[in-house]
This record gives structure tokens, C-alpha cells and sequence, in this order.
């Protein structure tokens, strides 16, 4: 059996790898401009969060869960919709 926390653990990081790569691409279209470290790990929270509770979502195994946590809000986002529109039990 797939334990919880391991499901969530691997869905935040799939949340925290996102955070990072729009990081990097920010940083590679805009040169110029000033870090801000609050911005970022706002960002990295909100990401991780958002990624834990999409890793939940799919909770079958690791690697889905990794791969939601990346996901993250668009996941939600057409479950959401899926469900509104078929009456889908999740």
C-alpha cells in the first residue's frame, strides 16, 4: 500500500520543481532586475502546497504523484471541470 505522506512528500516536490523552473525561466527572459528572496519563496510554499494536495489527488503512485505535484493547479483545475460536468465521484 502506497503510504500518504510519501504520496504528498513526492507531490510537493513536484510543486517545488516547478516553482524552480519558472524561476529559471524568469531569470533567462528577464536579466535585469532585482531578486527577491520573499517573492521566491512564496512561490516555492505556495507551489510545494499546491503540489502536495495534487499528489494527494492521484495518490496511486510515486511517480503520478510527482508528476501532479508538478501539475499542480491545472490539475486541479480540469478535475474541477471534469467533475462539474459528468457528476465524476472522486
Amino acid at each position: 500500500m502506497v503510504s500518504l505522506l510519501t504520496v504528498a512528500l513526492f507531490g510537493f516536490i513536484g510543486g517545488l520543481a516547478r516553482a524552480c523552473v519558472g524561476f529559471l525561466k524568469y531569470k533567462s527572459l528577464h536579466k535585469k532586475g532585482k531578486f527577491k528572496l520573499d517573492s521566491f519563496l512564496f512561490t516555492l510554499a505556495a507551489s510545494g502546497i499546491i503540489g502536495l494536495f495534487s499528489g494527494l489527488l492521484v495518490s496511486t503512485n510515486f511517480a503520478l504523484a510527482l508528476l501532479a505535484g508538478y501539475a499542480g493547479t491545472d490539475l486541479i483545475e480540469n478535475i474541477y471541470k471534469i467533475k462539474k460536468k459528468t457528476n465524476l465521484e472522486i
